[in-house]
């Protein structure tokens, strides 16, 4: 039961065995999920992007192509690859051929600032990196061939250009770091007898909140399994009511806590649904998505939430088929969530989620004062959750603490945790969110902002 990887810390014996036994973890791996998905949705459609459309069963073909591929590129189980792509169908087939071919992606948004990627590649030790050649006039390859000549052991960069567009950096050969580029289209190779899966070993690496110091430290990463990831997107899906009819517009970055797996992509994917990727959540982009392929769930921030509310009428769009609008990184502000109702004509939903767990959410039948004024309860049974002041006590129902966490897709640790990040796991596995929140009456938690710098862990 133990991660492929070191540096990560296993739930004890006891949690696995009830989250086994009751029935969290179902011990398949995510890509080996997808093979299930193309047989039982096969000729439906999974990927939606501008004028491309892509079925359960052609997205298994190529990620069982990609992975072999990677596999006569040397990647071998265990290698981390750094992936950061913007919101298109490369970077799902990309992330699930990593995970087929044994391979840990390290998710990275296509935003997060090219000049903090070299540390995650040190940290992570990545010997490969998947990104665009120049994006929104960021030259990522010029950045990942930089890496390549200070850190020895990246030696593979794929590189994703849109359709239609030469890559002038494919099958080059870089000096003095000797680092093999490729275009992504061009790792394809029949597909090879599948690895034996474990369920129990990372699927890929998240970027966490802060950095490892709580200032100018390596970044923070949390590693996710597929039993726990499966979890959570499959349980946020059921919370949902998500069906092979619904279909997820993913508007946020798609490593996003929310575009992922809250139940974001593969939360859509494990109930069949369809995802249409769009570019980011600009209003003039995504309203007609919305009325052309008749999106029914999607998530946002409050500023998005803002921003579709002011172009609707100008924009003209009927958005008549969504029934549920998540909003997550901060708290809605209750008059955009009632705005959001009348408007929009779609059920708001608030999302608390890290990285590295919890997931707190109101749910679709909650009264009105729920929805509008708290963030919701925790998405698993099997949850624990303390609010505790600075002496570590629990607080009262009412008064404000920091929240803590266990559970079956929370993580124990951070990934080679060192400084702040070690100290963000107590000694009996409780994460401190380092978010302040109190809980209501009724037991709904409301986050009221941040939690002070920690010192010592809490009991």
């Amino acid at each position: 039961m133990a991660s492929i990887l070191d540096g990560c810390t296993p739930w004890p014996e006891e949690y696995v065995d009830h989250y086994w036994a009751a029935g969290h973890w179902g011990g398949s791996t995510l890509d080996n999920l997808l093979r299930g998905w193309a047989v039982e949705h096969g000729p439906r459609t999974a990927l939606v992007h501008g004028g491309t459309r892509i079925t359960y069963a052609n997205l298994n073909r190529r990620v069982d192509r990609m992975a072999a591929g990677l596999r006569l590129r040397g990647l071998r189980p265990g290698m981390r690859v750094v992936v950061q792509l913007p919101n298109v169908p490369e970077f799902v087939v990309a992330v699930f051929a990593l995970m087929r071919a044994g391979a840990v992606p390290v998710l990275c948004p296509v935003s997060h600032p090219v000049s903090e990627v070299p540390e995650l590649v040190r940290v992570t030790q990545a010997v490969g990196y998947v990104g665009p050649g120049v994006y929104r006039g960021v030259d990522h390859t010029a950045m990942a061939a930089d890496t390549a000549a200070r850190w020895p052991f990246l030696r593979r960069v794929f590189t994703y250009e849109p359709p239609g567009t030469e890559s002038p950096y494919g099958g080059m050969t870089t000096d003095p770091s000797n680092c093999q580029y490729a275009p992504l289209g061009s790792i394809d190779a029949p597909p090879e007898p599948a690895l034996p899966p474990n369920a129990a070993q990372v699927a890929f690496l998240l970027l966490g909140e802060g950095r490892a110091d709580g200032g100018a430290g390596a970044p923070v990463l949390v590693p996710r399994t597929h039993n726990d990831y499966a979890y959570q997107a499959r349980a946020a899906a059921e919370l949902v009511s998500l069906t092979r009819d619904d279909v997820y517009l993913a508007a946020l970055p798609a490593p996003s806590v929310l575009a992922l797996g809250c139940p974001g992509i593969i939360g859509t994917l494990t109930a069949g649904g369809t995802v249409v990727l769009a570019d980011g959540p600009d209003p003039a982009e995504c309203l007609p998505l919305v009325e052309r392929e008749r999106v029914t769930v999607t998530s946002l921030t409050p500023e998005a939430v803002g921003a579709w509310l002011d172009a609707l009428p100008s924009v003209g769009a009927d958005v008549s088929s969504l029934r549920l609008v998540q909003t997550g990184v901060a708290p809605l502000p209750r008059a955009a969530a009632e705005l959001l109702g009348a408007v929009l004509g779609a059920r708001p939903q608030q999302v608390f989620a890290l990285a590295g767990g919890p997931v707190l959410l109101t749910r679709p039948a909650d009264p009105d004062e729920t929805v509008l004024g708290t963030q919701g309860r925790p998405l698993s049974p099997d949850d624990e959750i303390r609010l505790v002041g600075a002496d570590g006590r629990n607080v009262p129902d009412g008064e404000p603490g920091e929240l803590l966490a266990r559970g079956p897709y929370t993580p124990r640790g951070h990934y080679r945790a060192s400084g702040d990040g070690a100290r963000a796991h107590t000694p009996d596995g409780w994460f401190r969110t380092g978010v302040r929140a109190r809980r209501t009456a009724d037991g709904d938690l409301v986050v009221t902002g941040r939690a002070p710098a920690r010192g010592a862990p809490a009991g």
